[in-house]
């Protein structure tokens, strides 16, 4: 998921303080892993560990409004391995984690290859793969297309493509010359209406939402929305509606009686895992903190 600047965004727990990724970064204990993205907080069947997972329950049939799928997102292959062992059926990969983890900018087109590159990677894991692809990494349909084309050869499920709030026809355009190309990958189409917009979001949404079913889109995610009356609309369009998961947002039970199909993480458990480490500096500082951190301060110390 690209994670462009959002500045209405929470930043409780971000440990990069540069860019604001995601509203999903409350250290709240609810949303941690165990909590709220567990396998056994599945509503429905699909979501128990399986070596044949892939092959037992197609991804797509994994979309079931009223019973949405839970979808962790990982970053390399250590998170992808450990959610896998945990029993999800399906993961997604989060652009803003793969960025940040390859000292790249989110969000910029610049992961092409690393993307790519963790796609072979995460092949080998007996579990559905859908990956996010920011805007397609070109301007150019075809070129996404063939992008896509190599993701599929590694078994890759779907992927997730955003629009960044350009010219819907442009996203239009590729999501055509991905169907024509890789009927088989089911395409996420993502509008930042609520991510990056500030007026006449509704509207705009349910005009964006429209033409990307319209060209042959699987899935609609619109991140950041938490409107119901909106959601059952769009929810009604026919098509499985992805949302993201945020602190002090819908609750998955709340989500999935609107009837979403989707819930995602997004970066919130790579933000987890950031934030662990930095919480781990305090802990050590009885141990001998002066010499990890030269500059420390005991003033310094969080309440």
């Amino acid at each position: 998921m690209s994670t462009s600047t959002n500045p209405s965004a929470s930043m409780s727990m971000s440990p990069i303080t540069s860019t604001n990724p995601s509203p999903n970064t409350s250290t709240n204990p609810s949303m941690s892993p165990s909590a709220s993205m567990s396998p056994g907080a599945s509503m429905g069947p699909g979501m128990g560990p399986s070596a044949s997972s892939r092959t037992s329950v197609g991804f797509a049939a994994l979309h079931r409004p009223g019973e949405p799928l839970l979808l962790p997102n990982a970053w390399d292959y250590a998170s992808a391995r450990l959610l896998t062992e945990m029993g999800y059926h399906a993961i997604g990969t989060t652009s803003y984690g793969v960025a940040l983890a390859n000292g790249l900018p989110d969000g910029t087109g610049a992961t092409r290859d690393e993307t790519a590159a963790l796609a072979r990677r995460l092949s080998s894991l007996p579990v559905h793969l859908t990956v996010d692809i920011e805007s397609g990494f070109s301007d150019e349909p075809d070129v996404v297309a063939a992008f896509v084309q190599t993701l599929k050869m590694v078994n890759v499920d779907g992927i997730n493509i955003e629009d960044a709030l350009g010219d819907p026809s442009v996203l239009v355009n590729k999501i055509a010359a991905i169907k024509a190309a890789a009927p088989g990958v089911f395409v996420n189409a993502r509008t930042d209406t609520y991510w990056l917009g500030d007026h006449g979001k509704q509207r705009e949404t349910l005009r964006r939402v429209e033409a990307y079913v319209e060209a042959g889109a699987d899935g609609i995610f619109v991140p950041a929305l938490q409107d119901p009356a909106l959601i059952k609309q769009l929810v009604a369009l026919g098509k499985p509606l992805n949302i993201l998961l945020q602190s002090n947002g819908l609750t998955v039970p709340q989500l999935a009686d609107l009837g979403v199909a989707r819930i995602s993480a997004g970066s919130l458990l790579f933000r987890i895992a950031l934030g662990t480490l930095r919480a781990w500096r305090w802990e050590v500082v009885p141990a001998g903190e002066e010499l990890l951190h030269p500059d420390f301060r005991p003033d310094q110390r969080p309440a």
